[in-house]
């Protein structure tokens, strides 16, 4: 039976992604060397250090080296091109500040490459062989599990679902003699509490996994001090509160243990990719567009009395208020004259969307119909007050009037398109959908799924889908 040393496994590990970098560096430089002659290696090689530095920093940072027994294929590849980007930024920034120019990007670009695209076929194997191992019935984890209720039935069956994991049940343990060698989905009740010490002294235990209803918390302290002072793993399943969309996690603040649930995305580095991006693209987006503000500046200037921009203020990420800006669309006192048409609201909810408003000037209809009114928001978006992907950022009033299921849009940084705006826009006159497709977004979202928004955004403008 071959065991899982975790502390060695990691070091074999680093050991081989570090050999696999050291390979592409000296395989990208003959292949380079080979396309155009570059600097002699032994220059090249003194930066050698650092990309190992950055390369190992990164994998190990990023979680590569964690348990592989439940990670996914996936988030594994995932890691690497993460790893990949990040670091590929950090030398490139490296030799900008140091002036390193005489390095050849090329090779820089090939020894990337080769070591995420050798790393990741190195991991890809390593998972598919320690899965066929436990398939077979080695490299597995002895597990006694704590509690013998409907959770812990629930639990025993995704354990058996995935056979690949290599997690293997030795019995229950439950808090009394009655249920004592009564077989639960297929596991035997090996005894209660108080035969917990001879159970795992004459067991081969590698984790204690406690399964317990509320009422058991003040009785299985004793049990878990037993197994600390044993040096056993113990893990306590912790999903007691029935959430609908909430999503659990533990914290640590200054030692003290938290359970944190959470309804919006908690996948930082996607998150810090997606502010990377805003930045990025509304930064260069509001220099190439300076000619096409100006044009519009002297539009609006010149077809109606008042300011170029309308200023209001909206309300972002759990209500933060800040002031929006867009094109002013509308004639003067446009606020005043709102009482005087709102029975003509189409939208049967706190927001106001009118056919026809009487209200716009000329050019601002122009301006509404192909959105051009909204891209002053990408100076919000480059303050960090919207993203250009995320519901649409609502006025105070309106949100007093929301429900409290409607309010859960406000737990994610609002955009300049969104579900909302793709999938029909001021045609959807139901404001619940659109309330629903703002929390669609949350629940599922991804860099994919945003990507996914802003190519639909295109025709959406271009043709003036559903505008009014």
């Amino acid at each position: 039976m071959l065991k899982e040393h975790p502390a060695v496994f990691r070091k074999l590990m680093i050991f081989a992604d570090l050999c696999i970098m050291i390979g592409s560096f000296f395989f990208g430089y003959f292949l380079r060397d080979k396309m155009n002659g570059i600097y002699p290696l032994n220059i090249y090689i003194l930066f050698l250090p650092l990309l190992l530095l950055i390369w190992g920093s990164l994998l190990y940072h990023l979680g590569m080296y964690e348990s592989f027994r439940i990670k996914k294929l996936s988030g594994i590849l995932f890691i690497i091109f993460k790893t990949a980007i990040f670091g590929f930024l950090i030398f490139g920034s490296f030799t900008y500040i140091f002036k390193v120019t005489y390095i050849s990007r090329t090779f820089i670009s090939l020894i990337f490459i080769m070591a995420a695209v050798f790393i990741g076929l190195e991991k890809v194997l390593l998972m598919q062989f320690l899965r066929y191992l436990r398939k077979r019935g080695a490299n597995y984890r002895n597990i006694l599990i704590i509690g013998t209720g409907k959770r812990a039935q629930n639990f025993i069956g995704i354990l058996n679902r995935h056979i690949e994991w290599g997690f293997k049940i030795i019995g229950l343990i439950d808090e009394n003699e009655a249920g004592k060698r009564e077989m639960i989905s297929g596991c035997k009740v090996l005894g209660a509490f108080k035969d917990l010490p001879d159970i795992i002294h004459n067991n081969v235990v590698d984790e204690v996994l406690f399964v317990v209803p509320h009422s058991w918390l003040g009785k299985i302290e004793e049990i878990m001090h037993f197994c600390e002072a044993e040096g056993l793993k113990v893990s306590v399943a912790m999903d007691y509160f029935k959430l609908k969309f909430s999503r659990a996690k533990q914290v640590e603040l200054n030692g003290f243990p938290l359970l944190t649930f959470e309804t919006t995305p908690d996948k930082l580095w996607h998150l810090l990719l997606k502010r990377l991006f805003d930045i990025i693209f509304a930064g260069i987006s509001l220099i190439l567009l300076s000619p096409v503000f100006a044009a519009i500046a002297l539009t609006v200037k010149a077809t109606s009395r008042g300011s170029v921009f309308f200023k209001q203020e909206r309300c972002g990420v759990n209500g933060r208020r800040f002031t929006l800006y867009k094109f002013r669309t509308m004639g003067a006192n446009a606020d005043t004259k709102l009482k005087d048409i709102f029975a003509y609201n189409e939208m049967n909810g706190p927001v106001f969307k009118m056919t026809n408003d009487p209200r716009l000037t000329k050019a601002g209809k122009f301006l509404r119909k192909f959105s051009i009114d909204e891209l002053p928001q990408l100076w919000n978006v480059l303050k960090g007050d919207m993203s250009i992907v995320g519901p649409r950022p609502a006025i105070p009033t309106e949100i007093r009037k929301y429900d409290s299921w409607q309010r859960r849009r406000l737990s994610m940084a609002p955009g300049i398109t969104c579900l909302w705006q793709v999938n029909g826009r001021n045609t959807i006159v139901d404001f619940n959908r659109w309330m629903k497709l703002d929390l669609e977004y949350i629940d599922n979202w991804s860099l994919w799924v945003d990507f996914k928004i802003l190519l639909k955004t295109i025709p959406v403008v271009l043709f003036a889908c559903g505008a009014k």
